[in-house]
């Protein structure tokens, strides 16, 4: 096993992405763009990446923001993990 630290994350950080991934449905995107517009505002929509799971049960979205700090991305991390249709958030 290696003892290295992971690399460090300077910010302002462009293009940072944010995965998640629950259950298909409209709500569940309106609540990762409402998430998304409360910690990240301007992010850009349009950058949006969807993709559904084989048998479209489940949809994953990326979103990409400036990552303004760590205290921003663990806010956002605990904001969707409350929606009861995440299954994860990476």
């Amino acid at each position: 096993m290696s003892n290295q630290e992971p690399p460090k994350i300077e910010f302002p950080c462009p293009d940072y992405p944010i995965k998640t991934l629950g259950v298909a449905s409209d709500e569940f995107l309106d609540v990762v763009l409402a998430v998304m517009d409360k910690h990240a505002p301007g992010f850009d929509r349009d950058k949006l990446e969807v993709r559904a799971s084989s048998k479209g049960k489940f949809q994953s979205y990326t979103v990409y923001i400036t990552a303004t700090g760590i205290e921003q991305l663990q806010a956002i991390h605990e904001d969707l993990k409350k929606h009861p249709g995440t299954r994860m958030v990476m």
